[in-house]
């Protein structure tokens, strides 16, 4: 869709397929562009005239949409206002994550495939936040992918744009079993940790292929936190005590090993996962910085093997020239062994 075209269509720009899905905020349908044939996702919103008139969070999706523009985040195709009735259109995806992850039945996900559909989500969510944007609402429904496993970020009706010094917001948002411990506790005054909180139970989720964290109300999630990270106290939390939920009252829990939940994860992943899910949001891993932590190990596979070829290429110059020796030898050895060591932490465990 052109950009000045944009928002200027009427309703014969689109043709309903089929209905995907509905909600508080309306329904969903899979459609057509009757202009350029392609296949969308249609938005219908009811606008209630009398009393709010368009709904905040359709205004605040638009404005923002409008904004981002990135290969993970879902493209807002056009808005076409008909009859009391407001529809986004949108790029049409085959799937939620939520709805992948139920399908797989008794399949696991590789390590492979995880750190890909990971890593994807954390460059859309680094995207965001440069932009100073939060998304506050990232859950398996809310991250959809293709038959290629190439993700979309979506739904940002309750996203916010952010500025410093940081503002009250809302608590009130993110899904209970994604919402992070200080909106849980209380705290209004919140930036990008909750995001990546988020994401930190979405990345525990593609290996358990369940949620981490499952509460039915504020109280039970909150416990479910503590029963596996422990109860937080002031000394790895500082001020937590003064948080307007907080009571002294908790039980004390103490922190669960992450390597019995996550027995086929290595050092580095379950370093990654803690380091999402600190409690201090000061304390948390930036999505920047957890793209780098996964994109470590390979820079580390491409520089072994770059040494490990030299390696073999002078071990070769060596045995051919009939001047092999226990030196040549163990060249061979040591960086043939580091280079298979680093290239099965990447391909296989892909952390």
């Amino acid at each position: 869709m052109e950009k000045e075209d944009f928002g200027r269509h009427d309703k014969s720009i689109f043709q309903k397929i089929d209905k995907v899905g509905s909600g508080t905020y309306g329904e969903v349908y899979k459609g057509t562009n009757t202009k350029t044939k392609e296949i969308i996702a249609i938005k219908k919103i009811k606008i209630d005239l009398e009393n709010e008139g368009i709904p905040s969070t359709a205004l605040r999706e638009i404005t923002i949409l409008r904004e981002l523009t990135h290969p993970n985040i879902v493209q807002l195709k056009d808005v076409v206002c008909d009859n009391n009735k407001l529809y986004l259109l949108f790029e049409f995806v085959d799937y939620d994550l939520r709805k992948f992850l139920e399908d797989l039945d008794k399949e696991n996900l590789s390590e492979e495939r995880i750190k890909s559909i990971l890593y994807q989500i954390l460059d859309a969510v680094a995207y965001c936040h440069s932009k100073k944007v939060i998304h506050r609402d990232l859950k398996p429904q809310n991250i959809l992918l293709d038959k290629n496993e190439n993700i979309k970020i979506a739904d940002f009706g309750l996203a916010r744009a952010f500025s410093i010094p940081i503002r009250p917001y809302t608590k009130e948002v993110l899904t209970l079993w994604y919402r992070a411990p200080e909106l849980l506790l209380g705290i209004n005054e919140y930036s990008t940790p909750v995001d990546i909180w988020s994401i930190g139970c979405i990345f525990a989720e593609l290996i358990l292929k369940k949620p981490l964290f499952k509460g039915d109300y504020e109280i039970e999630q909150i416990y479910k936190i503590f029963y596996i990270l422990g109860t937080p106290h002031n000394d790895i939390w500082p001020d937590v005590s003064s948080l307007p939920n907080y009571q002294f009252d908790f039980p004390q829990f103490n922190k669960i090993n992450l390597h019995s939940l996550f027995p086929n994860l290595n050092d580095f992943g379950i370093d990654l996962l803690q380091s999402m899910l600190k409690y201090d949001p000061n304390q948390r891993i930036t999505a920047k910085e957890a793209l780098l932590h996964v994109s470590f190990f390979l820079y580390l596979t491409l520089f072994f093997t770059f040494f490990s070829f030299l390696a073999l290429f002078y071990c070769g110059q060596q045995i051919i020239g009939f001047r092999s020796h226990f030196l040549c030898f163990f060249y061979f050895c040591f960086f043939l062994t580091l280079n298979f060591f680093f290239f099965v932490n990447f391909i296989l465990i892909g952390f």
